[in-house]
């Protein structure tokens, strides 16, 4: 009897984890399909020169035991200190007889999350916190303009029809234009107000500064094992040595041994049905044909439209699902030998360079959105960490726009020349080394055909054989976490239907508790 065959689309977080567990129950034989050359989808690590880049940021914390065990079970926490913790001194929690990054490479760093926004050319906690140094950054007339503003969203609230209406209802109009209105146009190129409030829903669950007040207060009366933690608060999280793209590179390793198969360069260009439930084969760019019993797409809803045809799709399926908006992405890579911003706060640093990991930038005079500086996220990722900052500067584009398609050393002498306009470095000669990385439809837009979309999930659910997981694959802002974990419930409905559903596969990240609360 020949074993069955799942084919997956994909080799990002979801579509690798899928072929993971398939690969270890060995009762499915998988076979990723990967467009790109690259491993890792929008979570890949890009290596410029020895320096590492990690796409977007992406923090491993999760408050599920099942995905944490996953990525322990990949890379296993580190029981030894790293390099910069051994240089500054820190105390950090170890796991017993983990691995030595100063000896291995497959081993998870803990790091400390520092976040913060750049306004006025200050730093301000993110998110916004309740003390002095946030009034004295805002000034008295704008703090006074702040309270009152909020104070009136606490007793009129706004019918949330807009991710607008969701942030005013959370922070007070004042704070709103501050600290949200400008920077969500840079993220999507659109005004908040023509943006749906599941957006806000999924990415800032329960926060409020009522509730950040409350966590500042009760914070030094609580026991470490039962603080509850919002969305936006994490204060450590688990990192892979040389970013997460090393962690599903391993992961793609492993697959194989197992024997499982990882298919780079094979884009899936046509999906053919049997019948109108059930898929019979893909079809990708370079003619080969793959059949299966099961098919796992973690690729964009629109391109997955695309693939099956306007002709063989329910119409108002495809409309739906070809009318939904990305919103696309591009990372300048810096080597810097100093930051003109000063480390200020009372965290250690290897040459006191700023602690954060990353920075939100409020700064209106600049299209720059988020600055990464990577000799915090791990020391592993800069060649010479104690000597350069490798920082990453990342732009929110559309496809085909005119950042998009400018030429890379002109875009780069802009992002250079953005830095300077905000003095977060003195002149050009600060700069050893640049590259520039542009990655296609990293965030699913909660705009256009987006308040359909329950139609189209329904759709796909009454195709037998197809299941949709990850961010692209169900069109949701996730975090790696949930989307891995559609992922585990999809291929636990795959090994045991009975008695569940496939529109669980699409209920993980919907509730709000979740990040409230394990």
């Amino acid at each position: 009897m020949n074993k069955k065959q799942a084919i997956i689309i994909g080799a990002g977080p979801a579509g690798l984890t899928a072929a993971y567990l398939l690969a270890k129950e060995k009762s499915i034989h998988p076979i990723v399909l990967e467009a790109s050359n690259e491993i890792g989808g929008i979570s890949k690590t890009h290596e410029h020169h020895g320096n590492r880049m990690d796409i977007g940021g992406h923090r491993f914390f999760s408050k599920n035991d099942d995905v944490v065990a996953l990525w322990n079970e990949i890379m296993p926490l580190q029981g030894a200190k790293s390099k910069d913790d051994i240089i500054l001194n820190r105390d950090i929690p170890l796991a017993k007889d983990g691995p030595d990054p100063e000896k291995v490479d497959d081993v998870m760093l803990v790091r400390h999350r520092v976040s913060r926004i750049l306004y006025l050319h200050k730093f301000f906690d993110y998110p916004i916190s309740i003390k002095y140094r946030t009034f004295a950054n805002m000034g008295f007339a704008r703090t006074m303009k702040a309270g009152f503003g909020y104070l009136g969203s606490c007793f009129h609230k706004r019918k949330e029809t807009s991710l607008e209406n969701f942030y005013i209802n959370r922070f007070g109009k004042p704070l709103y234009r501050m600290f949200f209105e400008k920077y969500t146009e840079k993220v999507w190129g659109r005004h908040p107000s023509t943006i749906s409030a599941s957006w806000g829903a999924q990415r800032v669950k329960g926060l409020s500064l009522w509730k950040s007040l409350g966590n500042a207060i009760a914070k030094p009366f609580r026991k470490k094992d039962s603080k509850k933690v919002e969305t936006s608060l994490i204060e450590q999280f688990s990192y892979p040595k040389k970013g997460p793209g090393q962690l599903y590179e391993i992961m793609r390793d492993k697959i194989v041994e197992m024997g499982g198969e990882v298919l780079m360069n094979s884009e899936v260009t046509q999906i053919v049905f049997k019948d109108k439930n059930h898929i019979d084969y893909l079809k990708t760019s370079d003619g080969r044909i793959f059949q299966g019993d099961y098919y796992i797409s973690s690729m964009p809803l629109k391109d997955l439209a695309v693939a099956i045809g306007k002709e063989n799709m329910d119409q108002k399926a495809y409309d739906i699902a070809v009318g939904l908006s990305y919103r696309d992405f591009m990372t300048v890579g810096l080597l810097v030998d100093h930051l003109a911003i000063k480390n200020e706060t009372k965290i250690k640093t290897i040459n006191n360079i700023v602690p954060d990991t990353w920075i939100y930038v409020q700064e209106e005079q600049v299209k720059l959105g988020r600055l990464q500086i990577f000799n915090n996220w791990s020391p592993y990722m800069v060649k010479d960490f104690d000597k350069y900052i490798w920082i990453g500067l990342e732009y929110f584009v559309n496809e085909g726009d005119e950042m998009w398609t400018s030429n890379d050393k002109d875009f780069i002498t802009m992002a250079i020349d953005e830095l300077i306009k905000i003095k977060v470095i003195n002149d050009k000669t600060s700069v050893i080394d640049a590259c520039l990385v542009r990655v296609k439809k990293a965030y699913p837009g909660y705009f256009d055909t987006y308040d359909q979309i329950d139609y189209l999930i329904s759709y796909i659910n009454s195709i037998d054989n197809l299941f949709c997981v990850g961010r692209n694959g169900q069109h949701r802002y996730n975090n790696m976490d949930h989307s891995m974990l559609t992922s585990m419930v999809c291929i636990d409905y795959i090994l045991s239907p009975e008695g569940k559903n496939k529109q669980d596969i699409w209920n993980v990240n919907v509730e709000k508790e979740y990040h409230e609360k394990k």
